[in-house]
């Protein structure tokens, strides 16, 4: 995250104007918000996985559900503020990048989006 350089074009003459970078030779307009964003992003495209406030996890971490999750194909749901232990990182091509246990509902997989570290 660098406000000395255009994230776009990288030229070095940039300037302020009130929350918004401009940079004149490409026209790119940008807040600190937007590089924020491209930097989590910039951390996904490493193969990190983050949880929705952009902490990186890792295997074995616990976490926290912070939204109330329904399940497909069962009847149940996983309640928001759900702790559970002891995950695992795994690369789920239809999003879904945590498997784990979760009592009274056995194994499942979940979005990294929907879950925040403890």
């Amino acid at each position: 995250m660098n406000n000395e350089q255009c994230p776009k074009c990288e030229s070095v003459n940039i300037y302020q104007d009130g929350p918004l970078w401009i940079c004149p030779e490409c026209s790119h307009e940008w807040t600190e918000n937007d590089l924020a964003k491209n930097f989590t992003e910039d951390i996904k495209d490493n193969n990190q996985t983050t949880d929705a406030n952009g902490a990186v996890l890792n295997s074995g971490d616990s976490v926290i559900v912070i939204k109330d999750l329904k399940i497909k194909g069962a009847s149940g749901t996983v309640k928001s503020g759900t702790k559970v232990k002891n995950i695992r990182l795994i690369d789920g091509e239809d999003g879904h990048d945590i498997a784990c246990k979760i009592d009274g509902l056995g194994a499942i997989n979940l979005k990294s989006e929907f879950v925040k570290k403890s």
